[in-house]
């Protein structure tokens, strides 16, 4: 079922799907809002409500995300290289060994850091600006610092890049952009 809500300067139109879940949930996954909700649910605007701040935000993102200029000239193989340089690079700097680097094509994330040190690279990344690229790199080997996203992640993060809530913006900006040009997620 499709409707439209209106937010300050914004409609957004959305979606309401029923399935057997216990808690409702919003998702943006196409730019689109979803509203998964609960099979006996049926006070959806409650919920949109309670989530308009949220809703907003992330509909601004997917505005912005239209100006965003994916680097389509950058291949998986320069990437991985490109990263490898950079992971050797914040080692030597930050004093850290990781362990294994692998790449894979991910839906929900730009890296990760598994707790034996393990670095995994969304190939996506290939379309990010260099800057992007490493600003992910070092805040998945800040985890062989800090594990969690707590205060000591973050000031760690912060004394490389102090401006690291704009990176995120960014990053948030260019997911949206990468879902809608290579057909989300599906390579061109």
């Amino acid at each position: 079922m499709n409707k439209k809500i209106f937010i300050e300067d914004m409609e957004i139109n959305y979606q309401i799907v029923h399935r057997k879940i216990k808690n409702p949930r919003l998702e943006f996954k196409t730019g689109e809002l979803v509203l998964i909700l609960p099979e006996n649910y049926h006070d959806h605007e409650k919920l949109i409500e309670k989530h308009l701040n949220w809703i907003y935000n992330k509909m601004d993102i997917i505005e912005k995300s239209k100006s965003c200029k994916l680097n389509y000239k950058r291949d998986e193989y320069s990437l991985k290289c490109e990263i490898s340089e950079l992971v050797k690079y914040y080692s030597d700097k930050m004093g850290i060994i990781s362990g294994k680097i692998s790449f894979r094509k991910m839906k929900k994330r730009w890296g990760s850091c598994d707790s034996e040190g393990n670095l995994k690279f969304n190939t996506r990344m290939k379309y990010l600006p260099e800057k992007l690229i490493q600003y992910v790199v070092f805040h998945e080997m800040s985890h062989l610092l800090e594990f969690g996203h707590n205060n000591d992640f973050w000031n760690i993060i912060s004394q490389e890049y102090p401006e690291y809530k704009k990176l995120d913006y960014e990053l948030s900006m260019f997911w949206f952009s990468i879902q809608e040009h290579t057909n989300n997620f599906k390579d061109p």
